[in-house]
């Protein structure tokens, strides 16, 4: 069966269930990891690439086509972790780079600096709600 056929397939069985607890955590697990992804790309799409070709659009496609894509490598190539891992971060360079209409280079300041502003909201987030983070060493 193609992915293509199986993505359809798999949103209606998820629609025809009942929302339960881990359904519901997993769906808000989801959502707000994309609203600090995109916020954390566009953060870094703007310091590197400048504010006419970051634009907060392209950050959300951004973080939604690199999450679905990662979550679907993932899926498909458990028993090569470092394999998937390397093919991922070409996909999300690729995003980057397609999006962001910059080079190669361009696409990997992009992501380097989005790593370190996502470091930096976790370290501020973890002391401000006072949650155990390996950063702060709790």
């Amino acid at each position: 069966m193609s992915v293509l056929l199986m993505i359809p397939a798999f949103a209606v069985n998820l629609i025809g269930q009942e929302l339960t607890e881990p359904l519901v955590g997993q769906l808000l697990n989801f959502v707000l990891g994309l609203i600090i992804l995109t916020i954390v790309f566009y953060i870094a799409g703007r310091a590197v690439v400048g504010k006419k070709r970051a634009l907060f659009s392209d950050a959300l496609v951004i973080s939604i086509l690199g999450t679905i894509v990662a979550n679907m490598v993932s899926l498909f190539i458990p028993s090569a972790p470092l394999i998937g891992l390397i093919l991922s971060l070409v996909i999300w360079l690729l995003l980057i780079r397609h999006y962001y209409e910059t080079s190669w280079l361009g696409a990997f300041a992009v992501a380097v600096m989005a790593v370190i502003i996502y470091i930096a909201i976790l370290f501020v987030l973890s002391i401000l709600l006072v949650i155990p983070s390996p950063l702060v060493g709790g």
